[in-house]
């Protein structure tokens, strides 16, 4: 599988400011934010519910990984997306075992098994909110 999920019962700001606090509180940060929902109103004037793609990013983790295999920093950040579901939120993290095990690097790997700890921890620590 490539992603993990979980639905929060939250309207989208509310489930994206519980999100940003959960993550750093586990060291992760949001490095990147792709507005779905403006891009396709802009370019195709097609409306669509809140949808973002997220990047988030441990500096030290990144830091092992382009250390490691310079061109590797393609795999990164960890991409998750927010999207609004009627009153609730989709939260779907990307599983970085799958995405870093393109590379041939044992050090590349271990870094995706560390990150994917760290995001079933945060996944875990969202649904018991």
């Amino acid at each position: 599988m490539y992603e993990m999920n979980l639905t929060l019962d939250l309207p989208f700001d509310a489930a994206l400011e519980k999100v940003r606090k959960t993550l750093m509180d586990n060291h992760l940060g949001i490095v990147s934010d792709v507005d779905v929902q403006a891009i396709f109103k802009n370019k195709m004037d097609k409306s669509v519910p809140a949808y973002h793609i997220y990047g988030a990013c441990n500096p030290k983790l990144a830091d092992r990984v382009i250390s490691a295999e310079p061109n590797a920093g393609t795999l990164l950040p960890c991409n998750f997306i927010m999207r609004e579901e009627g009153d609730k939120t989709v939260v779907s993290f990307m599983d970085p075992v799958p995405v870093l095990g393109l590379s041939q690097s044992s050090e590349v790997h271990a870094v995706a098994a560390e990150a994917k700890r760290m995001i079933e921890t945060v996944i875990a620590q969202l649904k018991s909110d």
